[in-house]
């Protein structure tokens, strides 16, 4: 491996291609807003930047517990994770968790002077999981939890929170947009740990990749797709979204060769570009599916 820089070292373990499971949510809750009228383009901003911050403090939690879990290993098949490569001392990407999550607890001050006493217990919530993840006396990935982790925090609590503090509402529609992104940002943990069901139960840790079995994992991943697709037929024929926002269903053929790679794979290496292509179908989904709503 080429030698990194040490700031080349951190935007390795930053993993810039998961942030689209952040940003996602928060352009459709935005989007959603500028729908119903009540968009407000500073809130979303900061929702923005807390849920990247976010983002990246969960990644290096994960580095970090992983590692010292020893769920990451050398027969791991993936992405590099620079604690357990040894690119960066695992106390210094402790740290590093602390300050980014601490950075977006600041962020979450505004945010819960605009919109009020649950936007803390939302934020406090997502910084804890954030930890508890990987980390803790009951990890929740270790334990099966990671998928409703990942559909709640990154699929129903950012998108609602995201038009919360905009609007200081909850509708029922929010509720919905936010299942479609969170079946599409619990896919790509599909895909990964559908990928180290192996490693993973070799080393211990319980995902529901591991208590469902190839077959099982197999179903999940066509289910969330299935499920994110039903989103936008689903608000324009009971909520009146417009029309527009059925430009979300352009993520398809993008989840095409994935959805082919979960079926067929026999080596996980096979699963790797499945892996990207279903972040970017993601991103693809939580833009169009946004833009469509403020187009209307």
């Amino acid at each position: 491996m080429t030698e990194l820089s040490r700031g080349g070292a951190w935007l390795l373990a930053s993993r810039p291609k998961t942030l689209s499971a952040a940003v996602a949510p928060v352009l459709t809750g935005a989007g959603l807003a500028a729908f119903h009228q009540t968009l407000a383009w500073l809130p979303a901003v900061a929702a923005l930047l807390g849920a990247v911050l976010i983002q990246i403090g969960t990644n290096f939690a994960n580095d970090y517990y992983d590692f010292v879990r020893g769920g990451d290993t050398e027969a791991r098949v993936g992405p590099v994770r620079v604690t357990q490569a040894g690119i960066l001392p695992p106390a210094s990407v402790k740290r590093a968790m602390w300050a980014v999550l601490g950075a977006a607890m600041l962020v979450g001050v505004y945010l819960v002077w605009v919109a009020g006493w649950p936007i803390v217990w939302i934020g406090l919530a997502s910084v804890a999981c954030a930890v508890l993840y990987t980390g803790g006396p009951f990890p929740l990935a270790y334990h099966g939890l990671g998928d409703l982790f990942v559909f709640l925090f990154f699929g129903l609590i950012a998108v609602g929170g995201t038009y919360y503090v905009q609007a200081l509402a909850w509708p029922p529609d929010a509720v919905l947009a936010g299942a479609g992104v969170g079946a599409l940002n619990t896919a790509i943990l599909v895909v990964n740990n559908l990928r180290d069901i192996e490693t993973d139960r070799v080393a211990g840790k319980r995902t529901l990749a591991v208590r469902l079995g190839v077959t099982g994992t197999r179903v999940e991943y066509h289910a969330l797709v299935v499920a994110a697709a039903a989103v936008p037929v689903v608000g324009v024929l009971r909520f009146g979204w417009p029309e527009a926002a059925l430009a979300a269903l352009l993520f398809l053929p993008l989840v095409r060769t994935p959805l082919r790679a979960v079926r067929t794979f026999h080596d996980p290496r096979e699963l790797l570009p499945a892996l990207g292509s279903t972040a970017r179908a993601v991103v693809v989904y939580g833009a169009l599916l946004g833009l469509g709503l403020a187009l209307g």
